[in-house]
């Protein structure tokens, strides 16, 4: 029996990984650190033929998430820079991933204003999943520390952002999953 758990569990992706969607080739940034395993691996999902880059506002953060990108032996621009004005041309990537906790913690810079920088270096199609802490349940449930946010206020900010097809992913083992896709009607 323990075998059996043992080969079920060695090598299985974070569930923040596997809802986020990032494919082989895929260029992603993620804003923020809050886990280095996820981070990490999300850093290594797009492998040689796609881009990742990881934006952060200090130089402690920036060091966390070069030591997750090498655990996971991943390449990785790793950036320490302003989130009121990401340091990529519009466009850039196919996939932005905010880790809402630290992006949260950025100060004097308004959450509204990220999510619309993340929509600007986004291609048209592209799309933006926001991890934030969700519902716990059991034991942790019972002794959290804080509630998590409203299920809908991140939604809303996607769709004020300009995001469309906006809609949570999930909510399990205390994260929340939020999608939202860039639409560009211009073409």
């Amino acid at each position: 029996m323990g075998r059996f758990l043992r080969e079920s569990t060695v090598g299985r992706e974070p569930l923040a990984v596997a809802m986020s969607g990032v494919r082989l080739g895929e260029r992603i940034l993620q804003i923020g650190i809050t886990d280095r395993r996820v981070t990490g691996a999300l850093a290594a999902k797009p492998g040689l033929s796609g881009e990742s880059a990881i934006v952060v506002t200090d130089e402690a953060a920036a060091e966390r998430a070069r030591r997750a990108a090498a655990d996971a032996g991943a390449l990785v621009h790793v950036a320490v820079h302003s989130l009121e004005r990401l340091p990529f041309e519009s466009g850039s990537f196919d996939v932005a991933v905010v880790h809402a906790g630290d992006a949260q913690a950025a100060a004097g810079v308004p959450r509204a204003g990220v999510l619309g920088e993340c929509r600007r270096v986004l291609r048209s199609g592209g799309r933006i999943v926001v991890l934030e802490a969700g519902t716990r349940t059991g034991l942790a449930g019972i002794f959290r520390a804080r509630e998590p946010r409203e299920a809908g206020a991140t939604s809303q900010e996607l769709q004020a952002a300009g995001f469309q097809a906006v809609r949570i992913l999930g909510d399990r083992d205390g994260c929340r999953f939020i999608e939202g896709l860039k639409v560009d009607l211009q073409k």
